[in-house]
């Protein structure tokens, strides 16, 4: 099978990780389900991390990488920032809040790390 170069990526692979679970929360949570939008927000958002770092990677310069790196990271806060409002709205327990926000933290400093790698070496 052919590999795309952004999967030997371990942020990639850990975006997508963290993506399923993410997801996979979304489909218990304990709501009515009035605030769907919100819900697809963070579906899109934390999909949007795994996606722009893939599309960063096909791109034809590094200086076009590293800006789609820095859209997956503003994607990656905006999922920590709905994670902390389902939180307090008790959609979500506190275990799962700091898994979640652990996980998003990881891979935070991931992308920071490879933005700066990338940006040295330009």
């Amino acid at each position: 099978m052919v590999r795309f170069s952004f999967e030997d990526l371990e942020v990639w692979q850990r975006a997508i990780d963290f993506a399923d679970e993410v997801i996979g929360t979304v489909d218990e949570l304990d709501t009515d389900r009035k605030h769907f939008r919100l819900i697809e927000q963070l579906e899109s958002a934390v999909t949007s991390v795994p996606m722009n770092i893939a599309e960063g990677k096909g791109r034809f310069s590094k200086k076009e990488f590293v800006q789609f790196l820095y859209i997956a990271r503003g994607s990656l806060f905006e999922v920590i920032t709905l994670i902390e409002i389902f939180k307090r709205k008790k959609w979500i327990n506190e275990v799962q809040y700091d898994n979640l926000r652990s996980k998003g933290n990881e891979i935070g400093k991931m992308l920071s790390g490879l933005i700066n790698s990338i940006k040295k070496s330009s």
